[in-house]
């Protein structure tokens, strides 16, 4: 097998390595040394444990952000170190003397010389400030744990969940958490109703899996979440494992199924190029990979790569000067014409060629070219030109349709998000399906969650703003449905609380939308204490009606929950979500700050305490909303946020760095001094002194998007003013937490910080 070199620009090293046998005073521990790579050095840190009379280790790439990566196969014996890497065809050879191991670093023809040295292993981040666990369950502490629901009721992993088909109904697949919280893939035979754990979750986390064919799963992991998915599969009787993409540092994206080719699929990866990805055809049984096509100009890359259910690439959209996209197609196979000129800001993307027609090119697109908000057009992409308007709305941006293969594409709906999810049918078959399912469902939002290739067997799945959800099976040959599973029966629906929408006007004039959750005390006339959650992003996202465990455990304490969809959220057209760009911490934040003055008019809320928590860009709202208005909140709760633009600017993943440009046209551009200016202005970590209000920062230490020195720039800035800054850390986690017991601290903490920083008078209901 080669091994692909990692890249910082042309070539550096992907490696593994492991550790057996000899002294463990001597061998255990980390070991750092540094190979040099086109005039280039890469640092590489070995971590050596002892388990029984065997050695295994861990390797460390820090400049790829790599940690924890396993090792193979290893001995030492007289003084001499041989660690090997199969798989890649890697070995290193080294003497051991006086706590250094000198040797040679060997990948196929090439050799380099290595030195390893004795090394304290080092964490990401600042480690003296995180607080300690006993503080922490001390803060926890503060609220009551006689409530009727605990934390662990609404963020506890359901015991099941993502269920889904194969393709011919034969078996069901879906995740099952044993004792130890680590949620498993299990596959059910339906006809035998024998039982298979095919997928075992160890130390990392899978973070996705879905049927290939009828005989094989795939599923993706990182590590420690990093964001650096690999790609595995694995049959049916969890034999056959294997790692698809063994790729340090190099992230997979599956772009088409290929459900006409079952034994193989089309992915990106950034192999070649750390910034940039290429699409490549990829053998689910044997890991070959054959690439498609190069993305060779990084100043210029190809940011998205459109196939048909063939896998034939029929054309891409390519980044020009850093903000316009220009949209290739080919009409012969082989040669690509530029078909649109575009700015970035526009939207023209095909949804689905549409196979049902004579017309090769004819294709579903999204575009809002012609519009403020997205609509739905049947388009011909040779001819460029709009063969038919099918679907729109005034007041939301369309987002979805609906085609049946096993109909010949036939049309069944369309959809779009307004205050809730709206399904339109179209094709008589699925006029009777929705108003079969709506008949016997009334009350909530479904999801087709998956069907058979016949359409014989549906999941749909039932959600609420009260109900967690719920899977059942429909037979439409019998037109039977049948309850599969409750993913949180523990949850009483009476119990939870009302996702009111609401509307109100911003101080500018906007129209704006957002929805607040109010506890029973809200709904008897008793004004509550509110906590204001911005969301992530910010760009294009939006907050949702729908089942939220967040806004539901702070209803059970008493809080009431408001979400605003702000200038620069998604799915209100194009001149709502550009009238933010460059007013993040500005008018974005005026308008959440209008929403709160809405919901204490109506007499929900007391103004005098409310808090402020947000992850990501949630954070930065928060840490922002304590800076630019000090005596508006009681308290904040800062996720993963940004602290400082500029550091957040020069922090980012490889692969953002091609749309700089464009994240500068959202956010600011330092090189232009009045945006500079303004940045300063709104990077919270340069006015510290206004923050005079209780705040409580998480990080997950290997965050890609936010590094954790944003955090640790607040906590550091605060404490040195001699503010007590509780800070959670986890070591194990990327952009926001993933692990079951992480999320679990965390809300004890949250909610222990809320009750010991907001007042509240009336009594919550507790257990009997």
């Amino acid at each position: 097998m080669k091994i692909t070199l990692l890249k910082l620009s042309s070539a550096l090293f992907l490696f593994i390595g492991m550790l057996t046998q000899a002294n463990a005073q001597d061998i255990v521990g980390a070991w750092e040394g540094k190979i040099s790579v086109q005039d280039t050095e890469i640092p590489l840190v070995f971590n050596v444990k002892m388990e029984g009379d065997a050695y295994t280790s861990t390797m460390d790439s820090p400049s790829q952000g790599a940690t924890g990566i396993p090792m193979d196969i290893t001995t030492f014996t007289d003084n001499t170190l041989t660690i090997k890497f199969n798989q890649a065809g890697i070995k290193y050879v080294g003497t051991f003397a006086e706590n250094s191991i000198t040797g040679t670093f060997y990948q196929g023809p090439n050799e380099m010389p290595l030195t390893l040295n004795k090394t304290v292993k080092t964490l990401p981040g600042n480690t003296a400030l995180p607080t300690s666990d006993a503080e922490l369950e001390k803060l926890a502490n503060w609220n009551p744990t006689n409530y009727k629901y605990s934390v662990e009721d609404y963020f506890a992993r359901p015991k099941a969940r993502s269920f889904s088909f194969s393709p011919n109904g034969t078996y069901l697949s879906y995740r099952e958490k044993d004792e130890n919280k680590k949620n498993h893939v299990y596959v059910k035979n339906l006809e035998t109703e024998e039982v298979t754990r095919v997928i075992e979750e160890k130390e990392e986390l899978i973070r996705g899996f879905g049927w290939a064919n009828d005989a094989r799963l795939i599923y993706v992991m990182d590590k420690g979440g990093n964001e650096d998915y690999h790609l595995f599969a694995v049959d049916v009787d969890g034999k056959n494992q294997k790692e698809l993409t063994p790729f340090d540092g190099v992230k997979v994206n599956i772009l088409n199924n290929l459900k006409e080719d079952k034994d193989h699929m089309i992915i990106s990866m950034n192999q070649n190029n750390p910034q940039i990805f290429e699409p490549y055809k990829i053998n689910i049984v044997t890991g070959e990979l054959k690439q498609l096509y190069k993305n060779e100009d990084a100043a210029n890359p190809i940011n998205g790569y459109e196939f048909d259910k063939d896998g034939n690439l029929r054309g891409f959209a390519k980044l020009r000067d850093g903000v316009n996209i220009d949209l290739y197609y080919t009409t012969d196979g082989e040669n690509y014409e530029v078909k649109k000129q575009l700015s970035w800001k526009d939207t023209f993307s095909i949804i689905s060629f549409n196979y049902a027609s004579d017309n090769p090119h004819e294709a579903y697109v999204i575009s809002n070219l012609d519009s403020d908000k997205t609509q739905i057009y049947l388009y011909d992409l040779k001819e460029d030109k709009v063969i038919k308007k099918l679907f729109s709305n005034d007041k939301y941006d369309v987002s979805s349709l609906g085609l049946s293969r096993h109909r010949g594409y036939e049309l069944d709906y369309f959809s779009y998000e307004g205050e809730k999810r709206n399904i339109i049918p179209v094709s008589d078959y699925y006029k009777k399906l929705h108003k079969r399912i709506i008949t016997k469902f009334p009350e909530y939002n479904y999801t087709i969650a998956d069907a058979t290739d016949d359409e014989s067997k549906y999941l749909i799945f039932l959600q609420s703003d009260k109900l967690y959800g719920t899977y059942y099976s429909y037979d439409a040959k019998k037109d039977e449905f049948k309850l599969l599973y409750n993913l949180m029966p523990n949850l009483i629906e009476s119990d939870m609380a009302e996702m009111r929408p609401i509307t109100f006007k911003s101080r500018d004039g906007i129209t704006l939308h957002g929805y607040i959750t109010l506890p029973k005390e809200a709904l008897n006339g008793n004004k509550v204490p509110v906590i204001v959650n911005p969301h992530g992003g910010p760009q294009g996202i939006r907050d949702s009606w729908g089942f939220n465990p967040e806004a539901q455990l702070f209803a059970s304490r008493g809080y009431a929950t408001l979400q605003v969809n702000f200038r620069i959220s998604g799915g209100y057209g194009r001149e709502f979500l550009e009238s933010g760009f460059k007013q993040i911490g500005r008018k974005a934040m005026d308008d959440v700050e209008d929403g709160l003055q809405y919901v204490v008019d109506k007499g929900w809320v007391d103004k005098d305490n409310a808090a402020i928590y947000g992850g990501s860009h949630g954070g930065y709202a928060v840490l922002r909303g304590l800076t630019k208005t000090p005596d508006l909140y009681a308290c904040g709760v800062d996720y993963v946020g940004v602290s400082n633009l500029f550091t957040f600017m020069n922090s980012m993943p490889a692969y953002w760095k091609p749309y700089l440009k464009i994240i500068k046209e959202i956010w600011y551009d330092l090189d232009v001094p009045e945006e500079k200016a303004i940045m300063n202005e709104v990077s919270p970590v340069f006015h510290i002194d206004k923050i005079k209000k209780p705040l409580f920062v998480v990080q997950g230490a290997n965050d890609p998007r936010v590094n954790i020195d944003e955090s640790d720039q607040i906590v550091e800035a605060l404490r040195a003013k001699g503010v007590d800054v509780p800070y959670m850390v986890k070591y194990d986690e990327g952009h926001g937490f993933a692990k079951e017991e992480n999320s679990i601290a965390l809300y004890k903490a949250m909610m222990g910080f809320y009750a010991k920083h907001l007042k509240q008078d009336v009594k919550q209901p507790l257990k009997d």
